[in-house]
């Protein structure tokens, strides 16, 4: 028992969903036009619209930081790792560089981008690539501030012909002359392509450097790769022309290359000149050594005596070579504080020259980062730059820090020296027995291969200098070249299509939405028995004919049939063969209450009843109107004759059978100016006790409810009270009236009769009619008159 309202209510629901479904399949063809259109237009758009392609490539970087040997090496590994994040600042860095103005500047440079050439369509135009042009132009004077849009037409006599977007001046204009436009001079060269088109139409265009670079820019985007450490830096640029995109990525990739190669160059070359200015200074004194000792063995007329004084002197060896080590550092450490007192502060320093302190490498290392960071900025800015200030400051004092370094690592040295000579002193008062020939020898041997080994040392270091020049690694590596796959990144076709089919779904969706919304008139008898909550009788069909005929087999006589039916379960037993009066009446005027009295008559009668139609509608009379009977108004009176004369025979207003009906009529007469007064009279009432007397059926049309009072002061002889309806026609709030009317009783036996309804449409729950008949009316007509007819129908063409 609990069960049956669950099922009740998913049964109501059923039907909702199917009523909705079908209030907008009734309009399916405005689907399926506006699909058609959203379509086509879609289609129109992705062959004719811009399409812009996605260009991509990708490097891996190259720190030499992070190739380095030994300890250093573990230690930066390390930090790497997780402390300091070294890798990636150093991708940071170069992504900066990589975006800078510098660069793209110079690849503006390389490619002429701040000109750019369109060949112009019926439709669409395109851009094309300067080396694929017949003619390219060469801008003159100031790059930065030159700005020209011209139309060009290329000739078979290799003339051009020019037109001037922005003034509108016409010229004619030869290759490889100077061609005055406006405040610029320009110079037109023939192109690689020797294909000519005269009647092809260019549109080159002009822009200052400085645009173009920001134009470029703003396209590209760098980025490093998802990995936290990783190296690899990606590129990706978004163009219209992709092998412009491809050009530019492969270009600003090879420029970056060459940069980074020209500072290391710069830095090699710097440590390259002071080896050859030492080596020919030490070669000088390294000359000298060698004449001093053999003059002194010419002098002297000395002999090999290493093996007789080699049991002495073994000990003194080892000091030698110390004596030696510490002497070589301490001129290395004089070379380098002559070169700092001849350098100014900002010139790169060499490195790597053999000192044993790695504290100072690190600082000349250093130290020619920031001169090297220094001289970038400096392409860009002035010298006043905070950033170039800044730097100034870092050098200055990092170039304290190493002259600082080289001071106390000459005296670490010196007395290192001191200590060593002192015991080698002490091992010379051994040897006293040595003739003081080899030691004085022995001491222009000595200096002879201190000079000798610095000279050696400076060779090495210069071979070591000039091999890493030779042999410099690249600075990146290529891991995928510029590249596009020639799929336009936008518009995407599946999505326009898509979106397309969606808003051809969705537009008269949204507007049938709208109009439903906002539509506040019946559509159905489910509205009637939701709001007056009264039975429904009968759903009359929209008709082209007024009336019902005999034999009549239409939608319009079957739906008659079935009120005709219905209404004999309203009577009740007692009403069986006794007369039944039936009022019919309406919210407002035009709902149709006299086209359904009319018809109601003629189905009656056809029955075989007998059947009087009365017009009670005394101020809007219109039954002989929808009967085709008007001229017989002229020639009878009516109900308003009657109660103004209630001495009138009933029998005298009667109209029996008129034209071919089977019916009889009581017309309402001329129009009264009291009509209600008249109706109060009580004398209405003698009308239809005549009647019930004479007719099985008395149908009485009334007035409007809402309008006039008319009808409620005759309800009372009603058996039964007809409410008619118009779907399409009365506003809902108006179904009040009638609600109020049943709930206070004031007409009896109250039932709905729903108007025009248009099955097609979806609304309600009518099955239609005619089951089996065709309408012999719409047989008749032509098939272009029914295919122009059913058009409209379903369009809701009025």
């Amino acid at each position: 028992m609990e069960q049956q309202p669950i099922q009740l209510k998913e049964k109501e629901e059923e039907i909702n969903l199917r009523q909705l479904f079908e209030q907008y399949a009734y309009y399916w063809k405005w689907f399926v036009l506006a699909v058609i259109l959203s379509v086509g237009i879609a289609i129109v758009y992705l062959r004719y619209a811009q399409k812009t392609y996605s260009t991509t490539a990708k490097i891996l970087l190259k720190d030499e930081k992070s190739a380095s040997a030994g300890e250093l090496a573990g230690i930066t590994e390390l930090s790497s790792m997780g402390f300091g994040g070294t890798r990636s600042a150093y991708v940071a860095d170069q992504i900066e560089v990589l975006s800078s103005r510098r660069l793209m500047r110079k690849v503006v440079d390389m490619h002429n981008l701040n000109v750019t050439y369109i060949l112009k369509g019926n439709i669409r135009s395109s851009e094309i690539l300067e080396k694929e042009m017949p003619f390219f132009l060469q801008p003159q004077g100031n790059q930065d501030s030159i700005r020209v849009s011209l139309q060009v037409i290329l000739k078979e006599n290799s003339t051009l012909h020019i037109t001037d977007l922005v003034s509108g001046e016409k010229l004619v204009a030869n290759f490889d002359k100077n061609l005055k436009i406006g405040k610029n001079s320009v110079i037109f060269r023939r192109g690689a392509s020797k294909k000519i088109n005269p009647n092809a139409e260019y549109i080159v265009n002009v822009l200052p450097k400085n645009w173009a670079v920001d134009a470029n820019l703003a396209a590209i985007s760098i980025s490093p790769n998802k990995e936290t450490q990783s190296y690899i830096v990606n590129f990706s640029m978004i163009s219209v022309l992709g092998n412009k995109a491809e050009l530019i990525l492969n270009s600003l990739i090879d420029v970056y290359n060459a940069d980074l190669t020209n500072d290391k160059m710069r830095m090699t070359r710097a440590t390259s000149d002071f080896i050859n200015k030492r080596l020919m200074i030490i070669s000088k004194d390294l000359s000298g050594a060698d004449e001093e000792a053999a003059e002194f063995k010419s002098n002297n007329a000395m002999v090999d005596m290493a093996t007789e004084a080699g049991v002495f002197l073994n000990t003194a060896s080892d000091n030698d070579k110390k004596v030696l080590e510490y002497r070589t550092q301490l001129q290395l450490v004089d070379h380098m504080n002559d070169y700092l007192r001849n350098q100014e502060v900002g010139k790169l320093l060499p490195s790597n020259i053999g000192l044993q302190d790695a504290s100072i490498g690190s600082s000349i290392e250093a130290y020619n980062k920031l001169v090297l960071e220094r001289d970038d900025l400096l392409k860009s800015a002035s010298d006043q730059n905070p950033a170039v200030v800044a730097l100034n400051e870092s050098i200055t004092e990092s170039d304290k820090n190493i002259r600082q370094s080289l001071r106390n690592y000459q005296k670490v040295t010196q007395l290192a020296l001191n200590s060593i000579q002192q015991k080698s002193n002490e091992i010379r008062g051994r040897i006293s027995s040595i003739p003081s020939q080899e030691q004085g020898f022995k001491k222009i041997s000595r200096q002879q291969q201190i000079v000798e080994s610095l000279y050696l040392l400076l060779l090495q270091k210069r071979e070591e200098s000039e091999v890493k020049a030779a042999a410099t690694p690249d600075n990146l590596k290529i891991i995928d070249a510029a590249y596009g796959n020639g799929t336009p990144v936008s518009p995407k076709k599946p999505i326009v299509l898509f979106g397309a089919l969606v808003a051809g779904f969705l537009i008269p969706f949204v507007i049938f939405y709208l109009k439903f919304l906002l539509d506040n008139k019946i559509h159905s008898r489910k509205d009637i028995e939701e709001i007056v909550k009264i039975p429904v009788l009968g759903e009359i069909p929209s008709a082209e004919d007024t009336i019902v005929h005999l034999n009549d087999r239409s939608s319009l006589a079957e739906a008659f049939r079935i009120l005709r039916t219905n209404m004999n379960f309203m009577f009740g037993a007692e009403k069986k063969d006794a007369s039944k009066v039936v009022f019919v009446t309406s919210t407002i005027s035009g709902e149709g209450k006299s086209f359904v009295t009319t018809n109601l008559a003629q189905i009656l009668s056809m029955s075989g009843k007998r059947v009087v139609l009365i017009g009670a509608d005394i101020r809007s009379p219109k039954v002989l109107d929808y009967l085709g009977l008007s001229h017989l108004q002229h020639t009878n009176v009516g109900i308003t004759q009657f109660l103004i004369n209630p001495e009138m025979n009933v029998d005298n207003i009667i109209i029996k059978k008129p034209g071919n009906y089977d019916f009889d009529v009581i017309y309402s007469g001329y129009i009264a100016p009291n009509p209600a007064e008249l109706l109060m009279n009580g004398h209405f009432d003698d009308v239809i006790k005549y009647t019930r007397e004479h007719y099985d059926y008395i149908l009485v049309d009334t007035a409007p409810v809402s309008l006039v009072t008319d009808t409620l002061l005759i309800a009372h002889n009603s058996d039964l009270t007809l409410y008619v309806s118009r779907v399409n026609y009365l506003d809902k709030r108006l179904l009040q009236v009638p609600r109020e009317l049943y709930l206070d009783s004031k007409l009896k036996n109250l039932a709905a009769v729903v108007n025009d309804v248009d099955f097609a449409r979806g609304y309600g729950y009518g099955y239609g009619y005619g089951y089996g008949y065709g309408d012999k009316e719409k047989k008749k007509k032509s098939t272009l008159a029914q295919l122009w007819q059913s058009i409209k129908d379903r369009l809701n063409i009025k």
